[in-house]
C-alpha cells in the first residue's frame, strides 16, 4: 500500500459525519480535527507553527502578546477551522478554571499583620493581595491562555495521528511518540469504560445517597484498576496479530506546503515580535 493513500482506518467514519463520544456529554477533540477546515494543511507545518507561537508567547512575556495571541488563534480556529464558538468556549473553560485556581497563590498570601492594599481578616491570619501580585497573576493567566490557545488550534485541527506522524519526521524520539499515541488512546478507552460502570452503578440505584455514592466510587475505582490491566493485555495482543515489531507506523495522505502558508506565519510571528518591540518603546 503506498504511503500517500490514507489508512482506512483512520478517519473514515469521522469524514463522513459519524461523531464518536469519549465520555458523557462531550465530543472527541478528533471529531473536531477531522471536520477542521485546516485539516488539508500540512501536520508539520501546524505544528511548527503552533510550537513557535507558543515559544514567542511564553518568551516573550508580553500580555500584549498573549492577548493577540489568544483572539488570533480563537479566530483561527472558528474561522478557518469551522469549530462552533459554543464548543470552542466549552472546551476552553476547562483550561481556565486550573489557570484561575492557580494563580490565587501568585495573587494572595497569609500574614499576621494586614499586608498590602486589599486584606481579608480570617480571626487567625489575614489574607492579602497587592496590585502588582494581582496584575502579576493576571499577566501569568494570559500568558498561560496565549499558550494553550496554540495548542488548542493545533488539536482542533490535526487529528492526534497526523501530529504523531509529524512528531516522528521531526526526529521525537520514538519511545516517546510511541507512548504518546498508546496513552492518548488508552485514555478513552479507559473513560468509556467507566462510563459504562457508572451507567451500570445508577441503573442498580448506586448514587441514591452520599454514602451508596461513596461505595460505589470506590466500587468502580478499583475495578476500573483491574479492568485496565485486561485491557492492557487485550490492547498488547491486538497489536501483535498486526505484526507489531515495537515500532507503530502510520499511514497518511500527503500534504504540500503552500507558499502562501508559509508567508502567512512568518508575518504573523514578526507581528508578534513587532507588538512586544512597539510596547517596549512606548
Amino acid at each position: 500500500m503506498s504511503k500517500d493513500r490514507k489508512l482506512h482506518s483512520h478517519g473514515h467514519g469521522h469524514e463522513h459525519g459519524h461523531r464518536h463520544q469519549h465520555g458523557e456529554g462531550g465530543f472527541s477533540i478528533d471529531v473536531y480535527a477531522y471536520a477542521s477546515g485546516l485539516r488539508r494543511v500540512n501536520p508539520v507545518f501546524k505544528v511548527l507553527f503552533a510550537v513557535f507561537v507558543l515559544i514567542l508567547t511564553i518568551g516573550l512575556d508580553d500580555p500584549f502578546v498573549s492577548l493577540f495571541v489568544i483572539l488570533t488563534m480563537a479566530v483561527l480556529s472558528i474561522w478557518k477551522g469551522k469549530v462552533d464558538v459554543r464548543g470552542y468556549c466549552s472546551l476552553m473553560t476547562i483550561p481556565i478554571a486550573f489557570m484561575i485556581f492557580g494563580s490565587v497563590a501568585i495573587a494572595a498570601g497569609f500574614s499576621r499583620q494586614p499586608l498590602g492594599d486589599y486584606n481579608l481578616s480570617l480571626h487567625f491570619f489575614y489574607l492579602y493581595a497587592t496590585k502588582s501580585s494581582i496584575l502579576k497573576a493576571l499577566f501569568l493567566i494570559l500568558k498561560a491562555f496565549g499558550a494553550v490557545s496554540a495548542m488548542f488550534m493545533l488539536t482542533l485541527s490535526t487529528p492526534a495521528s497526523e501530529i504523531i506522524s509529524a512528531l516522528q519526521r521531526l526526529h521525537v524520539p520514538q519511545m516517546i511518540v510511541e507512548l504518546m499515541n498508546m496513552i492518548y488512546r488508552y485514555i478513552f478507552i479507559m473513560m468509556d469504560t467507566q462510563r459504562k460502570m457508572k451507567n451500570s452503578a445508577q441503573s442498580r440505584l448506586g448514587y441514591c445517597d452520599f454514602k451508596t455514592s461513596c461505595l460505589s466510587f470506590g466500587g468502580i475505582a478499583s475495578n476500573l484498576f483491574i479492568v485496565s490491566l485486561k485491557k492492557a493485555n487485550a490492547y498488547y495482543d491486538a497489536m501483535e496479530s498486526r505484526c507489531y515489531d515495537g515500532e507503530l507506523r502510520f499511514l497518511e495522505e500527503e500534504k504540500k506546503v503552500e507558499t502562501i502558508e508559509v508567508l502567512s506565519a512568518a508575518i504573523y510571528l514578526v507581528v508578534l515580535v513587532g507588538i512586544h518591540i512597539g510596547v517596549k518603546c512606548f
